[in-house]
C-alpha cells in the first residue's frame, strides 16, 4: 500500500515562516517516507498510515511557536500502490503535456 498526503505545517506569524517550515521538513528525515516540498506544502509518500501520522506529528512538533497551524490531506487508495509521480503522469497523459505552466 502507498499512502500519499499533503502536509502543511506553519507557525501563525506575520514574519517569515521559512526557518520553522525548514524545521518541520527536516523532522521528516527521521521516518521512512519520501517527500517533496512545494510552495503550498509537502507531499509525503509512505507505506503505511501509521508512519505517515508519526511523521506528520513530528513535523508539527518541530515548529516552535505560540500557535502552529497544520493541515494533513491523505489519499489512502487501498486497492493499488500508485505513487504520487504516477498520479501526475496520468494527468499529463490526459493533457498531452507537462502539468505546469510558466509565469514570469
Amino acid at each position: 500500500m502507498t499512502v500519499v498526503a499533503l502536509l502543511s505545517v506553519a507557525p501563525v506569524t506575520e514574519d517569515s515562516m521559512a526557518g520553522e517550515v525548514a524545521e518541520a521538513v527536516a523532522a521528516l528525515e527521521e521516518f521512512d517516507v519520501s517527500y517533496e516540498t512545494n510552495p503550498m506544502g509537502t507531499v509525503i509518500e509512505t507505506e503505511s498510515a501509521d508512519e505517515l501520522f508519526a511523521a506528520a506529528q513530528a513535523a508539527h512538533e518541530a515548529v516552535d511557536g505560540d500557535r502552529v497551524s497544520t493541515v494533513l490531506k491523505i489519499d489512502d487508495k487501498r486497492t493499488s500502490d500508485e505513487a504520487a509521480s504516477e498520479k501526475v503522469a496520468a494527468v499529463e497523459d490526459e493533457l498531452g503535456r507537462e502539468a505546469h505552466g510558466d509565469r514570469e
